[in-house]
């Protein structure tokens, strides 16, 4: 009875040592701990959306999900260690040194490699850090083989031949004026940080570049989002009523769809459409940040939605950011620090190939989305510089959407950088620019015309292709009837026949109508 008495009461001595001697590694060893593991598997995600080619998000995307606890520190390791990763796996391969289980968990190796090769020094936390430290040396002379083979003289030589310059740009912030006045919000960043207003953009504040804002109490709580200015841009081109029923066609993961509820005050209802699971998971957290209540959530394909069904029989707007090559926004998404792209920078992963697949995409979402009876405005956006996903989608559909009613208009008439001039009404057309603007977006907006100036027009039946000169005609008859005979009236009769073509002129500029 003895032994099993004092095995007993030794017990709680001995866990409360280990737990003692866990807690005598450093707050700072036991977040690096965490920092790896988080980031080994926002690496995983990130490696595998790169060779499938279907990213669930950009790094930056996934590193700040909520799930992520640490997100500075993961971040960092996430970058670095894409930035070294060449490098690393040819060390890796030079020493020779994983066994199966540890090829199973590559992720963790590499952000680990890298603190070892590049970073601090760790501490025998875990299996896989006791592991590689314990081969140390082979790692370390792998790496002055590789020096020689490359004719580095030292590491950062080495580093520099793989590093690509990072991109400066502003710290742009949109106001979430569901939660916070922007009066307020440029108050409270100005405790930290210089804070200027877009003289565009309602409600996009500009701050210097390199601000860290992602553990600031105006993002964590929703006040705030993180979003761009030409991102920005898209909504507000779309510019929804209060009270509208709205649809966003391809959503997540959500700045966009909240900026509308924004725009339109919390009021009336937005149609929020994604078809990845994954991917709507996200959006749902964004909304449930922004505090809109009138968003709907569909997991479904727009394409497969029924413009006759109704439920979208009073949809009057239509927003349509839909899957692109995202080539406008590769530097801000680091999509520099990628395999495919350190491998072939980028070649192949906007190939013709893949971006004719797009394209036939984007024009089957756009047709689809000017086919709703009752939608005034759509707004077409990609963040592509890539003509074929922009311009030749335009134009591929522009005979159909004047056919429905709808004419191009000017989104941001003081924007300087307009759609390339490959068709007569490209000049409506809105671009930034990559290297400029830092990022390159493209905007169209179809609005009907029978909604010109927000006033009712006469309406146009649908028709076809072959009847369309017809209907511009039936179109534009009672409006130069109604001109004529007031003119008649107020000149006593006088002849209007020299004036007749004026007024075609004037009829025919409704198509080129600016906003």
């Amino acid at each position: 009875m003895v032994r099993p008495q004092t095995a007993v009461a030794k017990g709680p001595s001995v866990a409360a040592a280990n737990k003692s001697k866990n807690q005598r590694l450093s707050s700072a060893e036991r977040s690096a701990y965490f920092a790896r593991r988080e980031a080994a598997k926002v690496l995983r995600s990130v490696l595998q959306g790169d060779t499938r080619r279907r990213a669930l998000g950009s790094i930056k995307t996934l590193v700040y999900n909520p799930s992520v606890r640490n997100k500075k520190a993961t971040f960092a390791l996430v970058c670095q260690t894409l930035k070294h990763l060449a490098i690393i796996k040819d060390v890796l391969e030079a020493a020779n040194i994983l066994n199966s289980k540890w090829k199973r968990q590559l992720e963790l190796v590499y952000i680990i490699i890298y603190d070892i090769l590049f970073g601090k020094e760790i501490s025998l936390a875990g299996d896989a850090e006791k592991f590689l430290t314990l081969r140390k040396e082979a790692i370390q002379s792998a790496l002055a083989r590789l020096l020689v083979r490359r004719k580095a003289k030292r590491i950062e030589d080495l580093v520099a031949l793989y590093q690509t310059p990072d991109v400066s740009k502003p710290r742009y912030v949109r106001v979430n004026t569901l939660k916070m006045d922007v009066d307020s919000a440029v108050l409270e960043l100005r405790k930290q940080f210089t804070v200027q207003k877009d003289d565009m953009v309602p409600n996009l504040l500009i701050l210097p570049p390199g601000c860290d804002l992602h553990a600031h109490s105006l993002v964590t709580n929703g006040s705030v989002f993180l979003q761009g200015k030409a991102s920005s841009m898209v909504a507000a081109a779309l510019s929804p009523e209060p009270g509208w029923k709205v649809l966003d066609a391809c959503s997540a993961p959500g700045n966009k769809t909240v900026h509308l509820a924004a725009l339109m005050k919390g009021k009336g209802k937005i149609i929020a459409c994604e078809l990845n699971k994954e991917r709507v998971k996200r959006l749902e957290e964004t909304i449930r940040l922004s505090g809109a209540a009138n968003i709907e959530v569909l997991n479904g394909d727009f394409l497969k939605l029924d413009p006759k069904d109704p439920a979208y029989s009073e949809v009057r707007a239509i927003l349509l950011d839909p899957s692109c090559s995202g080539s406008g926004t590769a530097a801000n998404r680091l999509d520099h620090l990628l395999p495919s792209h350190a491998a072939g920078h980028g070649a192949d992963f906007n190939g013709s190939e893949r971006l004719n697949k797009l394209a036939a995409f984007q024009k089957k979402a756009l047709e689809h989305a000017l086919s709703f009876p009752a939608v005034e405005r759509v707004v077409y956006s990609t963040c592509s510089i890539e003509q074929i996903e922009n311009e030749d989608v335009v134009q591929s559909l522009l005979p159909l959407a004047i056919s429905y009613g709808f004419q191009l208009a000017t989104p941001f008439p003081k924007w300087h950088r307009r759609g390339l001039r490959v068709f007569d009404g490209s000049e409506h057309l809105l671009r930034t620019d990559v290297v400029e603007d830092k990022e390159g977006f493209f905007i169209a907006l179809f609005v009907r015309k029978d909604m010109v100036n927000g006033c009712k027009k006469p309406t146009i039946e649908r028709h076809t292709k072959g009847s369309l000169n017809a209907s511009k005609k039936n179109y534009v008859a009672p409006i130069l009837f109604n001109r004529m005979f007031t003119m008649m009236s107020h000149c006593r009769l006088r002849s209007v026949s020299p004036n007749t073509k004026n007024h075609s002129s004037a009829s025919d500029s409704l198509f080129h109508v600016t906003l």
